[in-house]
Parts: structure tokens; C-alpha cells; sequence
């Protein structure tokens, strides 16, 4: 017998973001396959007699490798048992759930997608800005702060983050955020350009700092910390200060 696996957004960390349909999966499941953002009270509603996984990949931090979390996949849907894989903000963005999702194709396991509010989208909400504006911010873009081996990618569109007219959005950025302002200042990006710095959004501990990009440049050389992060930059990080 063949079980079922629900992929779950589970959003930025409030469980009040929860979709009704991601608590209803989580009240059914037998076990849950959770990352650390997704922890806490949105574990609260998994049934009582769940098996709850820890599988989550923090930087800096010992994580299971991702073909071991998707043979876990597959292990516990072999089984029967019906599996949450409970992914923070939304899993198919910046989620690696292709990887997952091969697993479970080339084992034909059947499963579902259930989408989560994005921590971008969470993050302009906390700070009481939108994401997008006529005339001045027509556009939207999201990426990725690090590669693989957590060095900036060195393939990124430069001219197009550079776009003084979009809002962009950089994850798990940290690290490489003042190489990455130096290079789009070089390419013509003002480092007076509004930033904004957003961790641990939706959560107790949630930290909005408004600033510009050569400011928080200098700040992240030498005051990383160890919350999870998004970075807001463009026209609109500076609305409504907060």
C-alpha cells in the first residue's frame, strides 16, 4: 500500500497564517517532515499521534542532506502512512521542493501542493508597505542570496537587480548582501536606494530595520546574527516608517 504526501506552505511562522486547508492536512497526518522555521506552535496542530520530524537546513548549522530528507519521503509514504512535508513560507520558492518532488515521482508516490504565504509577502505586510505601485514600482522580483555553496551566485541578472523602478526581494542574503551592493552600485544603483531588512517576520522576535542599501551594507560586514532574514530593496522600502 502506496501513501500520500502533502507538501504544506506553512508561511513565515505565524500559525494564524496558516490556510484552513494546511491545518486540516496536518490534523490528519501520520507523520510530518517539518524545517525549523515551521516548527513551534504550527506543530500544535498535527495530530497527537504523529511522528514529527526535524529536517530543516539552517546555514551554519549541521543539516540533513536533501537526498536523505527525500528518502524519508519516501520510507514513511512506503509505508501507507499519509506524510506533510511542512515547508516555511511557501515550498516553491527557494524551498528545493523539485528535489523532493522527483523523489516521490520516480517512486510513484502520489501527493499534493498546498501553498503557503510567501515571507516576502508577509514581510511587506509587517511593515505596512505594498510590494508594487504605479509609475514608480511596476515590478516585483525575487532571489536567491547565496548559492550552493553559500557564496552570491555569480550568474545573477545584475542589470535587472539594479532596477531602480522594482521592488526586489533578497533571501537568505545576509551574508552576501555587501558584495552584492557593491555590485549593483556598479551598475548604477544608488547606495541611498531604500533598504529594509526584515527578520523573523511574523514571529515574537520579528525585527524590521528601514535603512538604505550602503547602510545596511555596512551594518551586515561585521553584525550578521542568527534570525531568519529577508532583504527589501527599491522605491518602496521606505514607506510608512515604522
Amino acid at each position: 500500500m502506496t501513501g500520500f504526501v502533502s507538501f504544506i506552505g506553512s508561511g513565515p511562522g505565524d500559525p494564524e497564517l496558516l490556510t484552513l486547508k494546511a491545518v486540516d492536512r496536518l490534523g490528519k497526518a501520520d507523520a510530518v517532515l517539518f524545517d525549523d522555521l515551521s516548527s513551534g506552535p504550527i506543530l500544535t496542530h498535527a495530530h497527537p499521534d504523529a511522528d514529527l520530524v526535524g529536517v530543516g537546513k539552517r546555514a551554519g548549522r549541521p543539516s540533513p542532506k536533501q537526498d536523505h530528507v527525500s528518502r524519508l519521503l519516501v520510507d514513511y509514504a512506503e509505508t501507507g502512512a499519509h506524510v506533510v512535508r511542512l515547508k516555511s513560507g511557501d515550498g516553491g520558492m527557494f524551498g528545493r521542493l523539485e528535489e523532493e518532488l522527483v523523489a516521490l515521482q520516480a517512486a510513484g508516490i502520489e501527493y499534493e501542493i498546498i501553498p503557503g504565504i510567501p515571507s516576502a509577502v508577509a514581510a511587506a505586510a509587517a511593515a505596512g508597505i505594498p510590494l508594487t505601485r504605479r509609475l514608480t514600482a511596476r515590478r516585483v522580483q525575487f532571489v536567491t542570496g547565496h548559492d550552493v555553496s553559500g557564496e552570491l551566485p555569480d550568474d545573477l541578472n545584475l542589470t535587472a537587480l539594479a532596477d531602480s523602478q522594482a521592488t526586489t526581494v533578497v533571501f537568505m542574503g545576509k551574508r552576501t548582501f555587501p558584495l552584492l551592493v557593491n555590485a549593483l552600485h556598479a551598475h548604477g544603483l544608488p547606495l541611498e536606494t531604500p533598504a529594509m531588512l526584515a527578520e523573523a517576520v511574523s514571529t515574537p522576535t520579528q525585527a524590521l530595520h528601514r535603512t538604505t542599501m550602503g547602510a545596511l551594507a555596512k551594518r551586515l560586514e561585521s553584525e550578521i546574527g542568527s534570525a531568519p532574514a529577508l532583504i527589501l530593496y527599491g522605491p518602496l522600502a521606505e514607506f510608512n516608517d515604522v
